[in-house]
């Protein structure tokens, strides 16, 4: 099987760990008769130095001709880097935000797993991760707050900003059946999360999941305050299975729970449109201070990679084996820095990806 892989290397650590990422999936291809066709894309900062704007109408042509795309980390320091000097809207980051909604990538699938060899690094109580958890954050990704008007204006002296939060029925509908979706092949359990005592778009979001329920009586729904969740991510964990939301409460609740795995440097990502066609990259930032370094962990890339064959490609066995490699590196007792324990052997990126791909066939 040919895979048409669009490679977005990105910025920061970007290069560093998609590059081990391909490292896997080529000894992937390699062991199950499959070619990596990769198609390189530039977007971020590192389209801004070349063409002066974060993402190109050439790039996004390019990426929908790929049946998948697999990122890295978009951005620099806000402080020191001239990206940021730009407005706005040509900033790296505004890349990352067209292209989601030009690739239509309206479903966005964060895993939270904590792994048992990872206890150590989970900065939770040991009485509340003992036995581990796993829980998939369904983020919305192209409608509410970040994608509503906006403007910053003087009146009567006094400088004024807007931002619109919007949502319809049919954003709301479509993610939540990929939500109940997600649940069946799971623990069949469906927290949705919003500020229905306050928001307006968050009482139709609660309106219209439930009439979604209707249709997954198997499923168990219940609703919870982005607030009450935010507490009971660190009270209980174990209690989620998948949890349903809109953006931006998506955008926090994801990195607070990849803090309480260990690591943000170990949770994959996907964002899915209504085809088979996703983009898949790390949750974590381009963390410019360790960049060239050679010690970010690309165990989330990797197993965002795991999450392309899976989700865009239908290759269950190989994503598997991904997923079965890195938990015999972890066993193994090899780890980045990010997640470093006392007794266990701190290897580099490449390393990472050398010993994870070693561990496949």
């Amino acid at each position: 099987m040919v895979l048409r892989i669009g490679v977005i290397k990105g910025d920061g650590i970007g290069p560093e760990i998609v590059t081990e990422a391909m490292k896997v999936l080529d000894q992937v291809a390699k062991v199950y008769g499959h070619t990596c066709d990769y198609t390189q894309l530039l977007m971020g900062g590192a389209s801004i130095d070349v063409h002066g704007v974060p993402l190109t109408d050439e790039t996004v042509a390019e990426a929908k001709k790929c049946d998948a795309v697999l990122m890295g980390s978009i951005g620099g320091d806000a402080k020191t880097s001239p990206w940021y000097q730009l407005e706005p809207s040509k900033r790296p980051e505004a890349g990352l935000l067209r292209i989601r909604k030009e690739l239509n990538l309206f479903a966005n699938l964060r895993p939270a797993v904590l792994y048992d060899e990872l206890k150590g690094a989970c900065p939770l109580k040991e009485e509340i991760t003992e036995g581990g958890f796993d829980m998939m954050i369904m983020r919305e990704l192209t409608g509410g707050l970040y994608f509503g008007e906006r403007k910053t204006v003087e009146e009567n002296g006094v400088m004024t900003a807007y931002d619109s939060l919007t949502y319809n029925e049919h954003e709301i509908r479509r993610i939540a059946k990929r939500g109940f979706d997600i649940a069946m092949k799971r623990r069949k359990k469906v927290t949705s999360v919003d500020k229905a005592n306050v928001l307006d778009s968050s009482r139709l979001w609660r309106k219209v999941v439930e009439e979604v329920a209707l249709e997954y009586p198997e499923v168990t729904l219940e609703h919870m305050l982005v607030d009450n969740c935010a507490m009971q991510l660190v009270k209980d964990p174990k209690q989620f299975d998948v949890i349903l939301t809109e953006n931006m409460f998506g955008d926090i609740l994801s990195d607070e729970a990849s803090m309480v795995t260990g690591s943000i440097g170990m949770l994959a990502s996907a964002s899915l449109n209504e085809t088979k066609f996703g983009l898949y990259e790390p949750s974590g930032g381009s963390a410019p201070d360790i960049a060239g370094k050679g010690i970010a962990n690309p165990i989330a890339t990797i197993l965002s990679a795991a999450m392309m064959l899976r989700f865009s490609f239908d290759l269950d066995q190989e994503a598997d084996a991904i997923e079965d490699a890195v938990a015999k590196v972890l066993e193994e007792g090899y780890r980045t820095i990010d997640i470093m324990s006392e007794g266990k052997q701190q290897v580099r990126t490449d390393k990472m990806g050398d010993l994870i791909a070693g561990n496949i066939g």
